[in-house]
């Protein structure tokens, strides 16, 4: 299991970001994917925005972009209809098997 599945299973958000050149490696990684350098793992905003989503039955689906380059899909909680570019939260992270991502509109 990877740094970031451990961490997932804790339920924090993490990335690995590279001390030599300074950026996030995502898909995370213990080395990075420009310059080869060593990387230090750090927490991810949990603030973000919504980069596209779906709905299924009564349930919102969702694509959240964190600090401008960090993209994940999971499940947004909202009664109302989202609108793309909108604000959002994670509120749960987890790994059971699969990863998990949950969301929240900031305005919710």
């Amino acid at each position: 299991m990877t740094k970031f599945d451990e961490a997932l299973k804790a339920g924090k958000f993490v990335c690995s970001e590279c001390q030599k050149c300074k950026k996030l490696v995502w898909p995370p990684n213990d080395y990075c994917n420009r310059c080869f350098g060593k990387v230090k793992w750090r927490p991810v905003s949990i603030t973000g925005k919504l980069v596209e989503f779906s709905k299924r039955n009564e349930v919102f689906f969702c694509i959240a972009e964190f600090e401008n380059q960090i993209r994940v899909m999971g499940s947004l909680e909202s009664t109302i209809v989202p609108t793309i570019g909108q604000d959002l939260k994670l509120i749960k992270c987890g790994h059971n098997g699969n990863e998990e991502f949950v969301f929240q509109l900031n305005n919710s």
